[in-house]
Order: C-alpha cells, then sequence, then structure tokens
C-alpha cells in the first residue's frame, strides 16, 4: 500500500497513506459495503492494533474524510500495486499437478471486463474494469479502468504488458479476437485461446474448427 502516492498536501496530514487503505482492506473484508461502515470498522479497531498499523490510536475518521480521499487516489496505481502482491502470491503457491509431464506446463488466465456495481453516477456513467484472472486460484493479477466513452479493446495490450507470459494460456471473448492482441500474446512468449464468430468472415474461413466444434 506504501507505493500508491499519497494525493494530499503534506501539511495538515494526520496519518499515513498506507496503513489506513489497509484498515480499509480489512473492514471491507469484514462486511463493510460503504464509507460509514468502513470508517465505523476503523475507529472500533483496537488502539493497540492502529497504533501497530501506523494509524493514531486517538484518530476518529470521518466518511466524508475517506471519500474525498480515496476518489483522489490514481486508481491505475493501486490496481498496480495490489495486483502485483496479488501476482507474488499466487506465483508462491504450490504447483498444481502436471498431467503431461514431458511438457512445460502451462498456466490459465482470463481477460475479462465488468461493470463496478453501484458505480452509477448522477450522470448514468458507470465504472468499468478490465481483469486478468489467473483460471486456478480466481486471483486478479492485473486490472485496469476502462477510460469514459471507450471500450474493453484498447486496455488489453496495457493490462497484460506488465506481465510475464511465458508459458501462460490467455482466454477472452470474442470482443479481444484481434490481430494487434494475438500479436502482443504471442510476441511476449505466451499462449492465446481467443473466439471466432461467423461476425469475422475472413478470420472465421481461416481458422480450422476442433473436433466436434460448431462455428455461431
Amino acid at each position: 500500500m506504501n507505493a500508491v502516492p499519497d494525493p494530499r498536501s503534506r501539511q495538515g496530514r494526520r496519518y499515513r497513506l498506507g496503513p489506513l487503505l489497509a484498515l480499509s482492506l480489512l473492514a471491507v473484508l469484514s462486511g463493510a459495503t460503504s464509507l460509514v461502515t468502513i470508517t465505523r470498522f476503523i475507529n472500533g479497531y483496537d488502539p493497540d492494533l492502529r497504533a501497530r498499523a501506523g494509524l493514531p490510536a486517538t484518530c476518529r475518521l470521518a466518511a466524508s474524510t475517506l471519500g474525498r480521499l480515496l476518489a483522489r487516489l490514481n486508481g491505475d496505481v493501486f490496481d498496480t500495486a495490489t495486483c502485483s502482491y496479488l501476482a507474488i502470491l499466487a506465483a508462491d503457491a504450490p504447483p498444481t499437478s502436471n498431467p503431461y509431464p514431458s511438457r512445460a506446463p502451462l498456466s490459465g488466465l482470463a481477460v475479462d471486463g465488468k461493470t463496478l456495481r453501484g458505480s452509477r453516477t448522477a450522470d448514468g456513467t458507470t465504472v468499468h474494469l478490465l481483469a486478468a484472472t489467473r483460471h486456478d486460484s480466481q486471483t486478479v493479477v492485473a486490472q485496469r479502468q476502462i477510460a469514459a466513452k471507450s471500450n474493453e479493446i484498447p486496455a488489453f495490450t496495457p493490462l497484460l504488458s506488465g506481465l510475464n507470459l511465458t508459458g501462460v494460456v490467455i482466454t477472452a471473448d470474442a470482443l479481444h479476437t484481434q490481430h494487434d492482441h494475438a500479436r502482443h500474446i504471442t510476441a511476449a512468449s505466451g499462449h492465446y485461446l481467443f473466439i471466432v464468430k461467423g461476425t469475422s468472415p475472413s478470420c472465421s474461413a481461416d481458422s480450422r474448427p476442433c473436433p466436434g466444434a460448431k462455428r455461431s
């Protein structure tokens, strides 16, 4: 969490950003679903716990203060910091059994986009995220917010650019069946499994269906 830049002025800071984000995460994992409940959790933590985390034991955090701070954070930097940590944990997990010992083991990474629940604003816009998730552990190892008035396609390559794709099979829906996406993955020593639909006649004509597969 300390890798996330603090958007506040140094003057008047009463607590460090890293501990505050860590305690906010604990609150969310404990069931907090709003700024009010998050601050209630943080203010209710044992003073010794808050002190060990780096937050003053006597600090009484207000929901409005927390909301303004979170709104000013760089979302992409925050995603990079948290996902990098999760990727390290996932890499340290015990390896799964390889049914083909003579072949190099492969791992799967699913790229998919989701609209963030509860993110709709007064003007009707919502927050849409594109994430890369491991098949085996469902760990999100990369995530980016889709720019307003855009779509997932321009975010695909930046999402994967910081990942080691050696021995990784990227899966995605038909939206990402793009030549540039395939070139980026193979150039990074990765593999891909994309859906080909009949709406892409040239690609569909060049592809060879798997046994028993049907063209859509």
